[in-house]
């Protein structure tokens, strides 16, 4: 994942950001002050509050919620005034105790509220991002076949890999991280002998060989 937004009342020590990334994988996490750019806000009326007192209006108020600019709404609700209407000039005040509020999230963003405090994780895939999902995977898909072939931790091993022009691709442009990952002396597209194993990558076909 590439971003992470966490929108809270107070400003959290880097050190908890960096656990956060860390351990959900994701190259940046940013503190705001505001998640509206990238939430909003949906409105229902309160069945057992509203309805004794509106109850002849209750459509009217549920339509009238759903066309209300959320994060608009939600900001007067937070500074404490209530929601006004007037329907053919019946007054109609509606409280947060009124509502049942539900976070949304806008296009491309997926966010959830708790105990006051926001977090939206941004789901647009660059294609950088898209790369380097590729190579974790092919990383960890050479480890496995390292101990499935009962390779030592510290052995030095060569990696052939073929049958698949993408993935030989990202492979020879990420080609010194890999080497480092998983210890290996040798990359090279072809084929050769050793331990020898098919996989499926993100919907990608390929052949991987190790070799000690």
């Amino acid at each position: 994942i590439g971003l992470m937004y966490i929108s809270a009342e107070k400003k959290l020590p880097d050190l908890y950001l960096d656990i956060v990334s860390n351990e959900l994988n994701i190259k940046t996490v940013n503190q705001v002050s505001d998640a509206s750019e990238f939430t909003t806000y949906n409105f229902k009326p309160q069945l057992k509050t509203v309805g004794p007192k509106y109850g002849k209006l209750l459509g009217r108020i549920r339509t009238e919620l759903e066309s209300l600019d959320g994060n608009v709404a939600m900001s007067t609700l937070n500074t404490g005034k209530a929601l006004e209407f007037s329907f053919d000039g019946e007054k109609v005040t509606l409280d947060k105790e009124d509502l049942l509020i539900e976070t949304t999230h806008k296009v491309g963003f997926m966010a959830e509220t708790e105990n006051n405090i926001t977090v939206v994780l941004d789901t647009n895939l660059t294609e950088e991002l898209v790369e380097e999902g590729f190579v974790r995977e092919i990383i960890s898909k050479i480890q496995t076949m390292r101990k499935e072939a009962n390779f030592e931790v510290m052995d030095t091993i060569e990696f052939y890999y073929n049958r698949n022009e993408r993935i030989a691709n990202i492979i020879a442009k990420h080609q010194t991280l890999i080497s480092e990952e998983v210890l290996a002396s040798k990359i090279e597209e072809g084929n050769s002998e050793g331990y020898t194993k098919e996989w499926k990558i993100n919907g990608e076909d390929v052949v991987f060989t190790v070799v000690k």
